[in-house]
């Protein structure tokens, strides 16, 4: 049923007859009576008496007024929630990312998100490096990505919004003789905790891993293990600066040299995003200092 013919019979029903009916919808009235025609031959059944003066509803058409004005009105608040999404004053947008950037960046353009756009949700997805980022992509899990921009990733769009500076962070027991900043090569003969078994850390920390991983005395997927581990002494790990202070506030951070950083941005499919989607991407350009504004998604 068309939504046009639902809307004029309802017209009808309310102006009781099809002149003023017409003249309320601006259009002529032939063609309204043509519509309602057309509405009753596809339903099979007479929706108005017109017997008298002013046309009354049959049955089946007090049955369909019931039904139509259901109709209109679920399709009006359907509209509203488009609006609303689009005026970005509802919606959510869900992320994907791995452990290395789950803190660092994502915490703080999250609270920027939220403190930005209130009535916007956010949905955090975990992913097992880049390639689960990207697998999680493709399933429609998540809309935007955030990860390590130099993992392969050539059928997204990527956004390349900075590094993130990765320091030595060792229990004073281990790290007080280290000078600061730290030969790559000393990091070898360090006892670390770190996640070995992960193909994105294991590319950014290569040199820093003895022959055989002999330096790492414990291999930990889970980062809150592995700040606890360092916290009690047991070992030092590689983590982003803003990490380190915040999670093991009583760890020496030493630099490396050379300096060690990983490059982080955010992978999107092909197609327009979510406005939702659109204001988070243009927070977390702001946080890095990529200029633009938010509010011209809104009319998106």
């Amino acid at each position: 049923m068309d939504l046009h013919l639902v809307t004029y019979f309802v017209a009808v029903v309310d102006h009781g007859g099809i002149t003023r009916a017409a003249q309320s919808l601006y259009i002529s009235q032939p063609s309204l009576s043509q519509a309602i025609r057309t509405l009753e031959r596809r339903l099979g059944v007479t929706l108005f008496d017109r017997t008298g003066r002013r046309l009354e509803l049959t049955e089946a058409g007090r049955k369909l007024d019931v039904a139509a004005r259901r109709i209109l009105a679920d399709v009006d608040r359907a509209k509203a929630k488009v609006e609303a999404v689009r005026e970005l004053r509802a919606g959510r947008v869900d992320i994907v990312t791995h452990a290395a950037f789950s803190i660092d960046p994502l915490v703080e353009m999250i609270r920027v998100f939220r403190e930005r756009f209130p009535r916007l949700a956010a949905r955090v997805v975990a992913a097992d490096g880049p390639s689960g980022v990207l697998a999680s992509l493709r399933s429609g899990d998540a809309e935007v990505g955030l990860m390590d921009t130099e993992a392969e990733h050539a059928t997204f769009t990527a956004i390349s919004l900075g590094t993130q500076e990765l320091v030595l962070t060792a229990p004073p027991g281990i790290g007080a003789d280290l000078v600061d900043p730290v030969p790559r090569r000393a990091v070898r003969s360090i006892p670390l905790v770190v996640d070995n078994a992960d193909p994105g850390t294991a590319a950014v920390l290569g040199d820093l891993i003895d022959d055989d991983a002999r330096n790492v005395v414990v291999d930990c997927a889970h980062p809150t293990a592995t700040w606890d581990l360092v916290e009690r002494g047991t070992g030092a790990t590689i983590a982003p600066r803003v990490v380190a202070e915040q999670q093991m506030p009583d760890a020496l951070r030493l630099r490396l040299d050379p300096p060690l950083s990983r490059s982080f941005g955010l992978v999107l499919r092909s197609g327009r995003p979510s406005p939702a989607a659109m204001a988070f991407i243009a927070i977390a350009k702001g946080h890095v200092g990529i200029s633009t504004d938010p509010t011209e998604f809104g009319a998106w």
